[in-house]
């Protein structure tokens, strides 16, 4: 086509009227007009490309290819030490004092040139899937609630901290934050409550170790928050503090949070935070809208429900308590106080812990990351929390 072009616009075309009729730019036109100058048409080299590859000018000469390739297989053979990489015979050509020994980068371009690298690269292990710790979270027919707070925000001429109470949904995104001012067990009921009200609650509801989501610190005791959990048939599930991955969610959206509410403006009170975390709130929970819906089941509170906080001596309705665990280098894990043995070939590996109230038993599971669905039950243990 370009010879065409040229033959054009010398029989006297305009370069404009070429253009038009070969459907491309006067520019085009005009660059090989210009480039073919007044030679012969099939002495004019019409390409972009150069047809042939130049040599490289600075190539490892063939003497020193063969004496590395040589090398290596001597290495491979002989070498005690079974190493016949670019290391090992870098070491070989230092040691035997070759007068031109390449560097490390040169000997692995010769080895990849000449096929000789046998080796495998590491291949990474693929991310577990979300809540892989619990079977039915992760096959996604049921949903996890992750919660948190962010603490100890100030403002500016206010006396005393703000806290925000987080929650988000680990399948649908579904969020929700809570400015308060005392982070007590009392405000996240209620914040809990008023969430679980307007959007239904999952089947699992997860936290950290805190004690304020999980009671006192004495023996086989029990706090509000996992009472109220209980009661409404929600299983509170409890992640194994400084072990990354579990809390990655609620992590992630505190993050957002404070760059999307706190870190943006200057809030005049607590009740002009409160509105603005409002709107936030409202827009990320709409532009999540689409994966709300598609999350797995939610179920609505009674309408009559009241949380009985003098009811709190016997035990709740619901099944179970989880806590993720690590053990330790014995194979123990502590969980609510007690103090048990896990598997003495189990040391300082993950495990669930299943406190199941009505049987009254506790299951402990293996957790492998990078074996997911090998969740072998390792022992079980009489227990009670009266």
């Amino acid at each position: 086509m370009r010879q065409k072009i040229v033959q054009a616009v010398r029989r006297g075309q305009s370069r404009r009227a070429v253009a038009r009729r070969f459907n491309v730019s006067e520019r085009f036109v005009r660059y090989w007009y210009q480039r073919a100058g007044n030679k012969r048409i099939d002495r004019v080299k019409l390409t972009d490309r150069r047809t042939t590859r130049l040599a490289t000018h600075n190539r490892t000469g063939p003497e020193i290819e063969r004496c590395v390739i040589g090398l290596r297989k001597y290495l491979k053979a002989k070498s005690a030490l079974g190493e016949y990489g670019a290391k090992a015979i870098y070491r070989e050509m230092s040691d035997k004092n070759c007068p031109v020994i390449p560097s490390l980068r040169t000997i692995n371009l010769i080895l990849k040139r000449n096929g000789c690298l046998d080796g495998k690269r590491r291949v990474p292990y693929e991310h577990p899937p979300s809540g892989w710790y619990l079977s039915d979270v992760a096959s996604g027919a049921a949903e996890l609630d992750s919660f948190d707070y962010v603490e100890d925000l100030r403002l500016e001429g206010v006396n005393g901290f703000v806290h925000i109470f987080n929650g988000i949904s680990l399948h649908g995104g579904l969020a929700c934050s809570f400015p308060v001012v005392q982070m007590t067990t009392d405000n996240t009921i209620k914040f809990l409550l008023e969430h679980w009200r307007q959007f239904g609650f999952p089947t699992y509801a997860q936290f950290d170790n805190s004690t304020i989501f999980t009671g006192s610190r004495h023996p086989n005791s029990i706090g509000k928050v996992i009472r109220f959990c209980l009661e409404l048939n929600v299983i509170p599930v409890f992640a194994p503090p400084r072990e990354t991955g579990f809390q990655a969610k609620i992590e992630r959206y505190n993050g957002l949070w404070q760059k999307g509410v706190w870190e943006r403006f200057h809030f005049r009170n607590h009740q002009h935070l409160t509105e603005q975390s409002r709107r936030y709130v409202e827009a990320f929970n709409y532009k999540n809208k689409d994966s709300i819906q598609s999350a797995p089941d939610r179920y609505e509170i009674p309408e009559n429900y009241i949380f009985r906080y003098d009811n709190l001596t016997t035990i709740p309705p619901g099944e179970k308590i989880i806590f993720i665990k690590r053990t330790d280098d014995k194979g123990y894990a502590n969980v609510l106080g007690n103090v048990w043995e896990v598997d003495n070939l189990w040391t300082n590996r993950l495990t669930r812990v299943e406190i199941l109230l009505s049987k009254r038993i506790v299951n402990f599971y293996r957790l492998r990351r990078r074996d997911p669905s090998d969740q072998l039950l390792l022992k079980t243990k009489k227990y009670s929390l009266q």
